[in-house]
C-alpha cells in the first residue's frame, strides 16, 4: 500500500517532515525561530505547515503566559506535533497569533541539508 500524503514540499527547498511517517510538514523557508520550548524539549516556530490537522481551541497557561492554542497533529499518522497559536492575550505575544509550533522530538530535517 502506498502512503499518499495530502501536500508534497519542493525537493529542491530544505524541509521539515514528521519523523514518524514523512509526511513533510514545512519548508524552512516558513521557519520564524528556533527558540521554544514544547512538552517534550526543544521546538520551532513555523508560519505555515503542511499535512497538519487542527484540534479544538484551548487557553493554556505556557511559559510566556495565557494564550488560546489548538493541538496540531500529522494528517498521515495522526501524531501529535505540537500546537497553533489562535489567540495570544498579552499584546507582546500578538506575533504568534495564527502560527505553529512543532517539536523537535518529532519532526527530521530533509532534502539538501548539508
Amino acid at each position: 500500500m502506498v502512503k499518499r500524503f495530502q501536500a508534497y514540499l519542493p525537493n529542491c527547498h530544505r524541509t521539515y517532515s514528521c519523523i514518524h511517517c514523512r509526511a513533510h510538514l514545512a519548508n524552512h523557508d516558513e521557519l520564524i525561530s528556533k527558540s521554544f520550548q514544547g512538552s517534550q524539549g526543544r521546538a520551532y516556530l513555523f508560519n505555515s505547515v503542511v499535512n497538519v490537522g487542527c484540534g479544538p481551541a484551548e487557553e493554556r497557561v505556557l511559559l510566556t503566559g495565557l494564550h488560546a492554542v489548538a493541538d496540531i497533529y500529522c494528517e498521515c499518522c495522526k501524531t501529535t506535533l505540537g500546537w497553533k497559536y489562535e489567540h495570544a492575550f498579552e499584546s507582546s505575544q500578538k506575533y504568534k497569533e495564527g502560527k505553529y509550533i512543532i517539536e523537535l522530538a518529532h519532526m527530521i530535517k530533509e532534502n539538501g541539508w548539508n
